[in-house]
C-alpha cells in the first residue's frame, strides 16, 4: 500500500470548538468566493457535507469540478484517486486540495503500477501465443497511475453504474485490436486549457472505431478482460452478463502468474485482480437472513462491492446513486436494509422519515480513511488559501494525465446506467 504523509497540524486547530471551526470555515469561504469549490463525497461525515458545494460520487463530482469555469481552488473532502481524478478534468490552472493527505483508500492501493506491469508482461506472455487480446478495465476507485496505464493499453475506466457497459465495451473491443491497427490518441490529448472540462462535459474526441456498437468478428480469438482493482464488482457483474463464476479467475499479484496456471489464464474470459473495499466486504449472507427473519417485508438493497453470495442473497444490487434513487423513489412506509457506507445510510434514514431505513449490519461499516477529513484539516487548508498558500495540493503529471483522459473518455462515451446488475427481480430469479 501506498503511503502519504500528513503534517501535524498546528495546535490552535485541534483546540477550538466545532462551533469556531464552523465560524472559520464559513468566513474562508466568505472571502475565497467563486474562486473556492467544496466537493463532499456521499460517505463523508455531515459535519463535512454541510459545507460542500456539491454531493455525490467520486466522478460525479470531478465533473462538477470541471464545469466551475471560476474555480480556482477546489477542496475536495473524499480520498487521494478521488483528488487526482479532479486533477485530471479541471483547468491545469485549478489547484485540487485534499484536507487530509492520509485520507487514502485501501481497494486502489491494492493496485500499484508496478505489480500492474508485472502482471500484464506475464498475461501478455500467456496470451499471446493463443492470439487472445487482453484489455484491461479499471473501476474508477484506482490510482490516477492505473488509470493511465489502462488508457495506453486500450482500456477504460468504469463506475459501478456502467461497469456492466463497459465491460460488454471491453469484449467487442478486444475482438476488433484483432482486425485493425491500433489507435492512437491525437497528439495534443490531455493538454490544453479546456481538455477535462469537454471530456467532463462528454464531448466526442477520441478513437471513432471503438464505439459500443461495434459488431465483432465471431471468428476472432477470445478476448479477455483484465479488470482491477475489486474482485467483487467485476464478478458481479461478469455474472450479471450470463457468464458462470468458471470463466473468471482472481489475479494475486504477490503470486507467479497470479496464483493461477497458464491454462485457467487460457480458458478465463474475466481475470479479476485480487482487491476489494474493506467496508463493503464486512457484509455478509448471514446479516441478510437475520434482518429478513426480524422484518420479512424489508427490501435489501447492497451496492455492488459487497461479495457475490451477499449480492445473490439481496434483492437488489446498484450504485451508490442507484441506492439514492430507489429510497427516493419509494412509497412511505418502506423498509429498507442497506449494504453500503453507514453515513451514507444513516443521511438517508434522516432525509426520509417516512421510510424504515438500516444499515444491513450493525459493524461498523465505516469508511475510515475518508473518515480523517474533518472540520479541523478544512479550516487549516482553506486559511492557508486566504495567506496566500496552497497546501496538500494533488497533481497529476502530464503524461498520466493525458492516457488517463483518454480511459475516461472511452468510458465517457459508453452509456450506462444506475443498475450495473440488472437485479431488482425476487430473490432466486436468474439473470439473463
Amino acid at each position: 500500500m501506498s503511503t502519504v504523509w500528513q503534517q501535524p497540524l498546528p495546535t490552535i486547530y485541534t483546540r477550538l470548538s466545532d462551533a469556531e471551526l464552523r465560524l472559520r470555515i464559513s468566513t474562508a469561504r466568505e472571502m475565497l468566493g467563486k474562486r473556492l469549490v467544496i466537493l463532499g463525497h456521499h460517505y463523508q461525515k455531515d459535519d463535512v457535507v454541510e459545507f460542500a458545494d456539491f454531493t455525490g460520487d467520486s466522478f460525479e463530482l470531478s465533473r462538477r469540478a470541471a464545469d466551475q469555469k471560476d474555480a480556482q481552488f477546489v477542496l475536495f473532502c473524499g480520498v487521494h484517486f478521488m483528488a487526482e481524478s479532479a486533477d485530471i478534468l479541471t483547468d491545469p490552472s485549478v489547484s485540487v486540495i485534499l484536507p487530509d493527505l492520509g485520507a487514502g483508500c485501501s481497494m486502489a492501493d491494492m493496485a500499484n503500477i508496478d505489480q500492474t506491469l508485472d502482471a500484464w508482461a506475464q498475461l501478455t506472455e500467456v496470451c499471446e501465443p493463443i492470439g487472445a487480446t487482453i484489455i484491461p478495465i479499471t473501476y474508477m476507485n484506482s490510482s490516477a497511475a492505473i488509470k493511465a496505464f489502462v488508457g495506453e493499453h486500450h482500456g477504460a475506466v468504469c463506475t459501478s453504474s456502467n461497469a456492466r457497459n463497459v465491460l460488454e465495451w471491453g469484449l467487442k473491443a478486444g475482438l476488433r485490436r484483432r482486425q485493425g491497427p491500433d489507435e492512437v490518441p491525437p497528439a495534443d490529448a490531455g493538454h490544453g486549457a479546456d481538455e477535462g472540462r469537454k471530456l467532463a462535459a462528454g464531448s466526442s474526441r477520441f478513437e471513432p472505431g471503438f464505439s459500443s456498437s461495434s459488431v465483432p468478428n465471431s471468428s476472432s480469438p477470445s478476448p479477455k478482460i483484465l479488470f482491477f482493482p475489486d474482485q467483487h464488482l467485476g464478478r458481479n457483474t461478469a455474472f450479471a452478463m450470463g457468464y458462470p463464476v468458471e470463466k473468471m479467475i482472481v489475479w494475486d499479484p504477490r503470486l507467479d502468474l497470479g496464483g493461477n496456471t497458464e491454462q485457467q489464464i487460457r480458458d478465463a474470459t474475466f481475470i479479476l485482480w485480487k482487491g476489494h473495499c474493506s467496508v463493503h466486504a464486512l457484509f455478509r449472507p448471514e446479516h441478510i437472513d437475520q434482518i429478513r427473519a426480524r422484518q420479512p417485508d424489508v427490501k435489501v438493497i447492497v451496492h455492488p462491492e459487497c461479495k457475490f453470495d451477499v449480492v445473490q442473497k439481496a434483492d437488489m444490487a446498484g450504485s451508490t446513486a442507484y441506492i439514492v434513487e430507489q429510497v427516493r423513489n419509494a412509497p412511505p412506509g418502506t423498509r429498507w436494509a442497506i449494504g453500503t457506507e453507514v453515513n451514507l445510510v444513516n443521511r438517508l434514514a434522516r432525509e426520509h422519515p417516512d421510510q424504515t431505513i438500516t444499515v444491513l449490519s450493525d459493524c461498523q461499516c465505516m469508511c475510515t480513511t475518508m473518515f480523517r477529513i474533518d472540520l479541523q484539516h478544512m479550516c487549516w487548508a482553506l486559511e492557508n488559501l486566504i495567506e496566500g498558500r496552497v497546501v496538500n495540493q494533488i497533481k497529476v503529471d502530464d503524461l498520466t494525465r493525458k492516457w488517463s483522459l483518454v480511459a475516461l473518455k472511452r468510458m465517457l462515451d459508453i452509456k450506462g446506467t444506475g443498475n450495473p446488475l440488472a437485479k431488482s427481480q425476487p430473490v432466486g430469479t436468474t439473470i439473463d
